[in-house]
């Protein structure tokens, strides 16, 4: 089984001096990062385009076996009708991203907070997400984040593209544990600052139990510390790699 665990991005002021050493230069952060975790979830690739030697320079700062997932384009997902975002998602995959090689995950598609279920809109625009691109396959994660998803419809579209649905540990935000896919991609978003860890020790057992559950029989997981007390979202990570690893 092949379990990642990490955080969203790597560049965050209040890390500095808590989860990165202090005076560590923030051009080696990303190095830093990638020894003590084992995949990141670059949040840029929401906002615009990167460059193609930016994917060369973050592939080689990292070593073998760590991934990078990404978040889509908002260009492609923030839209009223879906299916009308195929140029959007052309400029997307055409960005570069391959350059990544094997160190490239999953690409997690955030749809708006409300955003509705619409059958035919929602499967014409899985339609239009290419899986594989300058000959390298693409894995596709689907995060919904308004509760008409809960829809056998929406599963039945997932499973035939072998799309994940994100599963979300939020207070705000529907949670569907339903497997799509021959790998899991889940966010936890639940992280409290009182805790050096950002989740209790019997909290991050029981986190580790699942991640292990989703792992069985050889799937792939992928489990990102987002949101919540951001500050604490590295170590949290850590703390679960270190029970994964026991």
């Amino acid at each position: 089984m092949t379990i990642r665990v990490g955080v969203g991005g790597w560049t965050f002021e209040p890390w500095r001096g808590v989860f990165y050493p202090p005076g560590l230069a923030h051009k080696r952060e990303l190095e830093f990062a990638a020894q003590a975790l084992t995949a990141i979830e670059i949040n840029a690739t929401y906002y615009g385009r990167q460059k193609p030697q930016s994917w060369r320079n973050w592939a080689a700062a990292v070593p073998d076996g760590f991934v990078f997932s990404l978040k889509a384009s908002r260009y492609c997902t923030q839209r009223k009708v879906l299916a009308e975002s195929g140029d959007s998602i052309r400029m997307f995959v055409e960005q570069g991203f391959t350059e990544l090689g094997d160190k490239l995950g999953p690409i997690n598609w955030q749809l708006a907070e409300r955003k509705v279920f619409d059958r035919d809109d929602f499967a014409r625009f899985l339609d239009l997400i290419p899986e594989q691109q300058d000959g390298m396959k693409l894995r596709h994660a689907l995060e919904v984040r308004d509760a008409s998803f809960a829809d056998a419809a929406f599963l039945d579209l997932a499973r035939e593209r072998n799309m994940a649905v994100v599963f979300a540990d939020s207070e705000k935000f529907p949670r569907i544990d339903e497997q799509t896919s021959d790998f899991t991609y889940a966010r936890l978003q639940r992280a409290v600052e009182e805790i050096e860890t950002g989740y209790d020790a019997a909290t991050l057992d029981q986190w580790a139990m699942q991640v292990k559950a989703w792992a069985d029989g050889g799937r792939g997981v992928f489990v990102y510390f987002i949101s919540g007390a951001k500050v604490r979202n590295p170590t949290a990570a850590q703390a679960l790699i270190a029970r994964l690893e026991a």
